[in-house]
This record gives C-alpha cells, structure tokens and sequence, in this order.
C-alpha cells in the first residue's frame, strides 16, 4: 500500500507514468525486503513451473512490442486517411455515436491478450476526439467496456479455471456471472455514455451515403484488429507477430509509399512506454518474491474476518496488489471453497460475490497494467480514469452481494 501511495504521488507530481511505476517497483522491493537473488530465484521456479507465454521475461518483449506496434498502426491509419472517415462510418453505420464507442471496445474484449486494451485505443480516441470527448472519460470508456467478458468469455483462463476448481458447468457459471456483466454494462452506460457527450452539431452527421460505403470504410479501418484477433484465437499467433502483418498489410494494400514507411515506423519510439511495462512487471515480480500475497490470505483468515466480508474481500486485495485475474483466482479460490462448496452442492451467490471482488479490485488498482496504459495514450490523468471507473465497479460489487443474499 506505501508502494501504490508512492506511484499515486508521483504521479500528482507530474513525474511520467513509467518512471513512477518503476520508482514504486523498486519502493516495493525494498519494503518487502526482496533482494536480487529472490528475484532470480523467483524468476527461475517461474521458467520451469509456467507455461512460456506466462513468463514475466516473454510477457515484456511480447508487451512492449504489441504496444508500440499500437503507435504504429494508429499513425499509418491516420496517413492513409482512414482515421477521418472511421467516425462518419461508424455513425453511419450504428447510427448512435454512443453505441458506436461502446461496440468497439466490447467486440475487441474478446480477444484476452494482455495490454489487448491497446487494439481498440485508437480506435475509441480517434472516435472520441472527432466528437469532442474530454480524454479521461473516453479512456475510461475503452477500459471498461473492454473489461466486460472476464467474468464469463471462457478464452479468459480464469474461467475454466473456477470451473475446474468447483467442479461445475460452464452454463451454471455464465448463468450466474452474467449478473455482473449485464452490471458492469448497465452502470457503466449510465455513468460514461448518458453524461459528457458532447451535443451532436452538424459536422456529426455522418455522410449521406450507402450503407454498403459505409460498410467498406469501417472494414478498412476495423480489418487489422479483426486480423490479429483472428490469428491469435485460431492459430495462437502472437498479437505483436499479428498486428505487425496487418501493419505491412495496410500499407501494401493501400500503396503507401516505401519511403515514407520509417516515419510510420518512427511512432514506436516511446520509451516512457517501455519503462511502464518494464516496472508493472517488476511490481509483480516484488510482490510474488517477497511472499506478500500469501502472507495478506494468513493474516486475513487468522483475524477471522466474517465469512461474506472475506469472500468479497480476499479476492479484491488481491486483485486490487497484483492488477491481475487468473492469478487472484489462483490464490484465493482454494481458500473461499470451504465456504462456497464444490460440484451441486456449490453456493454459486456466493462466488459470483467473490468475483465481483475481484472485478471491483481489478478496476481500481493502478497496478493493473490496462489502467496506465490508458493514461499514457490517451495523454490523461490516471486518478481520473480511476474515478471513472470507480461508479460501475461499485455497481458489479453490489451485483455480486445481491447474488449472495438471494443465492448464497
């Protein structure tokens, strides 16, 4: 907690968002006691217990690459001049402009990749901009809506993964975390898209065209995502690998210049970006090397915490520490199914309450690594967006104790 203090401090002074997320890295390190030779032994038991792509070194450079190959395909698209007629085609098509700022998150949700926040960001602010909708709020758009399958896409692993724990269908689960998505949903409607949108003025109006035009510039803009989503679902490609074959096919297709690509390419010099993924990581990395995480569950059930405040509780610290979900149900699930129990006899209330949690900390947390990155390229404030997203995070908390009090 000293360590997020810190990140929330540098960043009210204005420090940039990757230093201050490794100045907190290294606060944490140092106040948990994590010397180097934990870290590396950390570090090795991860390499041989975890699956490569669940490596904190593969995470890095498959991270860095994705978000910087971001950059690069937002400042193609605005050179090829896709950016400007992207908006027209989607009011043309959803013909609310609310609807179509939701849409684009939510369909690119799908897709559970880490930093995948990232694929539908220009997108939304593209959007958002040509509307004229403050930064803060249409960063907060993007985070949210793209937050809305975890509880019930099985290609998020922590689905399967309670799944298997409790020894219960995928129907039964979606029935009951389906709550707390049409919630999150619901709330966040009300709060993001019912408010601050600007009145539309004349220069709103889509084109007076064919649906069928409207169609081809929405597909021309949309086809990258789709492609890199496609790859990675069906074939496991890399996002990075992906979104860089849709970047070389863009160009191709629409005949940019070869020697005009390197100053395409030139968008992917962010370092501050690099320093951010960098020191989220090594945040992480602190927290499993020092033990915290188990240490907070001892403590917790030692103080003998009521058993709803700890279902609710347990996974949103640690959600709330580690900013991410398959882990937290990892941690926390083998403690909370004495309380929830297992196969038909499962109080699915009750776990829907401990997800909720767990969303409620996910949503909050700067460490989660979806919110700082939305700071950083939508140029915002990270207490900002945090706020934002705090109204539908109380509504998915309060979805999941109605669940407990009629179902548990």
């Amino acid at each position: 907690m000293i360590a997020l203090a810190g990140l929330v401090t540098l960043l009210r002074l204005k420090v940039k968002i990757g230093v201050s997320m490794l100045v907190s890295a290294c606060l944490a390190g140092v106040l948990l006691g994590v010397w180097p030779a934990d870290l590396g032994r950390t570090l090795a038991e991860e390499w041989h217990s975890q699956p490569l792509t669940r490596t904190t070194g593969y995470l890095f450079v498959s991270l860095t690459a994705l978000l910087l190959l971001v950059n690069v395909i937002g400042a193609a698209m605005e050179d090829i001049g896709l950016s400007r007629r992207l908006v027209p085609a989607m009011q043309g098509l959803f013909k609310s402009r609310r609807l179509a700022l939701a849409l684009i998150p939510l369909m690119m949700g799908m897709l559970p990749t880490p930093g995948g926040i990232m694929l539908s960001a220009p997108m939304v602010r593209e959007a958002g901009d040509k509307i004229g909708i403050e930064r803060s709020r249409l960063a907060a758009i993007n985070f949210l809506f793209r937050h809305q399958w975890e509880a019930i896409w099985p290609l998020f692993p922590a689905v399967p993964l309670i799944q298997s724990l409790l020894g219960i269908s995928a129907l039964k689960l979606f029935c009951y975390h389906i709550v707390l998505t049409g919630a999150g949903i619901l709330v966040g409607v009300i709060v993001l898209l019912m408010f601050g949108i600007p009145p539309k003025r004349p220069e709103h109006e889509p084109p007076r065209r064919h649906v069928g035009y409207h169609l081809m510039d929405f597909f021309h803009a949309f086809w990258p995502i789709v492609f890199t989503a496609g790859l990675y679902i069906a074939f496991d490609v890399p996002p990075a690998v992906g979104i860089f074959l849709a970047i070389v096919g863009l160009l191709l297709i629409h005949r940019f210049p070869f020697r005009r690509w390197l100053s395409v390419f030139k968008a992917a010099r962010e370092p501050d970006m690099v320093l951010l993924i960098f020191g989220a990581l090594f945040f992480k990395l602190n927290i499993e090397a020092g033990g915290t995480i188990g240490s907070v569950v001892d403590f917790l059930v030692s103080v003998h915490v009521p058993p709803y405040l700890l279902l609710f509780l347990l996974p949103m610290l640690v959600g709330f520490t580690t900013g991410v979900t398959t882990p937290t149900v990892a941690i926390t699930y083998p403690f909370l199914i004495a309380f929830i129990g297992t196969g038909t006899d499962a109080k699915m209330g009750l776990e829907t309450l401990a997800f909720s949690g767990l969303l409620f900390g996910l949503w909050v947390t700067p460490v989660h690594l979806c919110l700082p990155l939305s700071a950083s390229y939508f140029q915002t404030s990270l207490l900002k967006i945090i706020l934002k997203t705090a109204l539908p995070a109380v509504g998915v908390a309060l979805a999941g104790a109605l669940m407990a009090f009629f179902f548990g």
